[in-house]
């Protein structure tokens, strides 16, 4: 009676362990199949990946974002002219070196 116990545990403890090993090696194998489609993925250009969301953007880039910070540079180059000019007496104490540096202000930005 007891060999019959065993035997049936036995049956039972290899079908869990085959059950449970199949399993572990599936997610193993989608695990694996995932990396390689993330690997895939990742490997693409903006315009490969979605080329007319990547259009959209470009295009509201183009003529939206860039034309609002052309503004924004030009009032602050503006303004910092300004105050240059308005920190040194009305230009009556004028240095060169200012003027150099506002330059450099200027294209530092637009690059």
């Amino acid at each position: 009676m007891e060999e019959i116990l065993d035997s049936i545990v036995d049956a039972i403890h290899d079908f869990l362990v085959d059950l449970c090993g199949g399993i572990f090696i599936g997610i193993f194998d989608d695990a694996n199949a995932a990396t390689g489609n993330i690997a895939a993925e990742v490997g693409l250009t903006p315009s490969q990946w979605s080329g007319s969301i990547f259009n959209m953007i470009q295009n509201l880039s183009n003529n939206v974002i860039i034309p609002i910070a052309g503004m924004i540079i030009t009032f602050v180059l503006c303004y910092e002219l300004i105050t240059t000019i308005t920190e040194k007496n009305n230009m009556h104490d004028v240095d060169t070196f200012i003027f150099f540096k506002y330059v450099f202000k200027t294209c530092v930005p637009l690059l």
